[in-house]
């Protein structure tokens, strides 16, 4: 005996949850399923299609293009925000008044809503009237994100740095602070430098944080649509369309329902195929 004791009734508290799951996440996945393999030209009439829609999205130069530059973006976008988010957690203070300012601070930027941190960097990087803009023009460097696309890839990846590091830089402090003391001592009297005890005790532990970490990061950065969109809707021409904004667009610019569900259901299975790869090699060895 384990000491251990089940209770079948507390299933019917996990109930109401799974079916409001099922309303919010299977029915509108069925129908997309749905429009996926046939064709509507209104009045709810429908004709069956197979798989022509997958066929032209996987063999479409522009989906392509727009898969091309949103996995451009992800891997910028983990290059810099997991090292600096690791760095600053590092930084910060463990004991004292000044943890609730840097944990106050840290989550400011998460707080704020997508379409205002779009609006509020599309104003401040305005070359004419934005500080930051005007900045970058008065060191003497032709800055204008709305004309030019690596000041637009810039002015994005800079956006999304500043929004989202910080849930990095939270979840890595939570990491660290669960280490004992203990280890530390130890390095200490073995005479342990700085670099051997990040390698050897503090990265080690904040494995299972990084993870939770990384794979949020890829998960937000691939669907991210509301802050460029909002930023630079997708321009100068192409340049920032990615994946979402472009389905947006075949979606509801061109009303194309069919191929834009086939997008969908290859979209999600991207993300979950790629997810389940980055769980994977994160957790490789963890068992042993």
């Amino acid at each position: 005996m384990n000491g251990k004791t089940s209770n079948p009734k507390a299933w019917l508290f996990v109930l109401p949850v799974v079916a409001l799951v099922a309303f919010n996440a299977l029915i509108p996945l069925m129908t997309v399923v749905n429009y996926s393999v046939q064709e509507t030209f209104g009045d709810n009439v429908f004709f069956w299609e197979g798989v022509k829609w997958f066929e032209q999205v996987l063999h479409s130069d522009r989906f392509h293009a727009s898969l091309g530059r949103q996995m451009t973006f992800t891997a910028i976008i983990l290059a810099i925000e997991v090292p600096l988010g690791i760095a600053i957690a590092l930084a910060m203070p463990r004991r004292g008044v000044w943890v609730s300012v840097c944990l106050v601070l840290m989550a400011l930027p998460l707080l704020i809503p997508w379409n205002v941190v779009g609006a509020m960097w599309n104003i401040f990087a305005l070359p004419d009237i934005g500080l930051l803009g005007r900045m970058i023009n008065g060191l003497g460097i032709d800055y204008n994100f709305t004309q030019q696309p690596i000041a637009a890839w810039f002015t994005t990846i800079l956006m999304d740095v500043w929004h989202w590091t910080s849930l990095v830089v939270l979840l890595c402090y939570a990491g660290l602070r669960s280490i004992p003391d203990a280890y530390y001592q130890a390095a200490k009297i073995d005479g342990a430098s700085g670099w051997a005890v990040f390698r050897h005790i503090q990265l080690p532990k904040m494995k299972r944080v990084l993870t939770i970490a990384i794979l949020l990061r890829f998960m937000d950065s691939f669907m991210i649509y509301t802050e460029p969109f909002v930023l630079t809707g997708g321009g100068p021409g192409n340049t920032t369309t990615f994946l979402s904004i472009d389905l947006v667009k075949i979606a509801l610019g061109q009303f194309d329902l069919g191929p834009a569900a086939a997008m969908s259901l290859i979209y999600f299975l991207i993300v979950l195929l790629l997810c389940w790869v980055f769980y994977t090699l994160m957790m490789r060895g963890e068992q042993q």
